[in-house]
């Protein structure tokens, strides 16, 4: 197939796909084959029973089901409380100026008589007493400036999806939320030590080793803000 008509083929699919969705209100993303149910169905490793008689029989026993009981997430398939608290602002201002000037003379008056027999040799208003004038100016100035500002506050359940050889734990979290024609997304995944869980079982996002948030969206909203396909590819093919 030549690859303009390929091309159109799949301009035309990915158009007709699209087309499917009208009127109807964006999909869920299936939740059934995820890590995070995987990981809470096939616990790494249960709770290892009670093995002192002692124990049993205590009510301040040290299990994890006790009255005082450390229920902070620690196993493949527990779940903790990701909070997401981002309020940061930054303003850079950069300013360079530079500036050259030069100015070069040569001539000659005197040397043995020489610069008087090539005078008469050269045309009239011509000597060898202005030979050369040069002069050169060079300036630049540059100015820079970037804000930005962020403000994001969101709360996000989190699974523990593996533990690693030396206590830390792999995390990933998702959430969805539909609102009429539009869901918003939020993604989280990194790693965690379990002493930095609270006794709240919450971890902030700047205690999350390799962390990757994600938040946005998708549906009609999102459509419209995006620039049309024919758009983005002709501002990569175009070279100008």
């Amino acid at each position: 197939m030549r690859p303009v008509p390929l091309f159109a083929a799949l301009i035309l699919a990915t158009g007709c796909s699209k087309l499917e969705e009208v009127g109807k209100a964006p999909r869920f993303t299936p939740a059934h084959n995820t890590a995070e149910v995987q990981a809470m169905a096939f616990p790494a490793y249960a709770e290892a029973p009670a093995s002192i008689e002692g124990d049993r029989a205590s009510l301040w026993s040290g299990g994890r089901g006790s009255l005082l009981g450390d229920r902070r997430a620690g196993r493949a398939g527990d779940i903790m409380t990701v909070v997401i608290e981002i309020d940061e602002s930054a303003e850079i201002s950069n300013a360079t100026a530079r500036s050259r000037n030069g100015s070069e003379n040569s001539g000659a008056t005197q040397l043995l008589g020489l610069p008087q027999i090539v005078n008469k040799a050269l045309p009239s208003g011509a000597s060898l007493a202005n030979a050369g004038n040069f002069n050169s100016t060079s300036s630049s100035d540059g100015q820079g400036t970037v804000r930005r500002s962020e403000s994001l506050e969101l709360r996000v359940a989190a699974t523990v999806t593996d533990v690693l050889q030396n206590g830390v734990l792999r995390i990933q979290g998702s959430q969805e939320v539909r609102v009429n024609f539009e869901i918003r997304e939020l993604l989280v995944t990194g790693y965690v030590r379990p002493e930095d869980i609270s006794r709240r079982n919450e971890i902030t996002y700047d205690k999350i080793a390799s962390a990757r948030i994600s938040y946005g969206g998708r549906g009609q909203i999102t459509d419209v803000q995006q620039p049309r396909y024919g758009q983005q590819i002709a501002d990569i093919i175009l070279p100008f």
